[in-house]
């Protein structure tokens, strides 16, 4: 007797449990918009489709979790919308009234930290994909003797690896699933590298990755000093960077954009570079 989702005697698919009845080539085209392999080693067609399957499951559960991709998906689209907007405008001849701002990108304004805190998600994920894309296009416009330089070959690794631990944050932007303090920050650093304050996008980084707090964790009891300890003493101001190696990671890579965006778009200003 065939079994349900292998194949009858003469060789044509049999329905599979579930429903979940689908072509090889249907399949192939799913893994492959979701960067996964299109077959792992000794899989076969109904096994593929059964991971095909169960990361669509796991993925609807996020979806369901964080707000629904559809939300994230149509803000990203207004995002994308709004950018060839401006740069129509900036073909017409017409300037923004942030003129600072990064040409053609849509501005992180910080006030949504407080009001619309959900917005801010699909405005740093573009920006910041954004700014890693013209990161490797930096890499790619290199002359050919400096690409095969030692230093070129370890700027292009360096780049390459930065793409690599930003992964995570990505997909934490996708899932709108950032603790609020983090998510705060990390707008500010988007918001002054658009504006082009370098040195204040360096103290929101400072303050996102080493903290700053005057007190040693753990001092709670200062005599008359106690509750001001105790203010100080908040998420805040604790180092997100010693939480996990993934954070630290995608933090550091943080800081590598800033000195990228700094160099492409230099301020006017000169006290506003980092130093």
């Amino acid at each position: 007797m065939p079994m349900s989702g292998g194949r009858d005697t003469s060789g044509s698919p049999m329905p599979e449990s579930g429903g979940f009845n689908i072509s090889n080539e249907e399949a192939i085209r799913r893994l492959r918009s979701k960067g996964q392999p299109v077959r792992l080693f000794g899989e076969t067609d109904r096994e593929r489709r059964l991971r095909l399957r169960a990361l669509e499951l796991i993925e609807e559960k996020g979806h369901d979790k964080h707000g629904g991709q559809n939300d994230f998906k149509k803000a990203l689209e207004d995002v994308e919308s709004n950018e060839r907007e401006m740069q129509a405008k900036g073909k017409d001849g017409k300037k923004d009234e942030k003129s600072d701002a990064q040409d053609g990108m849509t501005l992180v304004e910080l006030d949504l930290i407080k009001t619309n805190p959900d917005k801010l998600y699909p405005l740093i994920y573009y920006a910041l994909k954004r700014t890693l894309r013209e990161w490797g296009e930096s890499m790619e416009e290199r002359p050919e003797a400096v690409k095969r330089s030692t230093q070129g070959k370890l700027a292009a690794a360096t780049q390459v690896q930065s793409a690599q631990y930003l992964k995570p944050l990505f997909k934490n932007l996708r899932s709108r699933n950032l603790p609020p303090d983090v998510l705060a920050r990390i707008a500010e650093i988007v918001h002054y590298m658009q504006v082009r304050q370098y040195q204040r996008a360096n103290d929101s980084y400072l303050r996102l990755s080493i903290g700053n707090a005057p007190w040693p964790i753990g001092v709670t009891m200062v005599g008359i000093h106690e509750r001001s300890a105790r203010e100080k003493i908040s998420t805040d101001q604790v180092a997100h960077v010693l939480n996990d190696e993934v954070s630290r990671k995608y933090i550091q890579s943080l800081k590598r954009l800033l000195t990228f965006s700094q160099t492409k778009y230099p301020p006017s200003d000169l006290t506003q570079l980092m130093g």
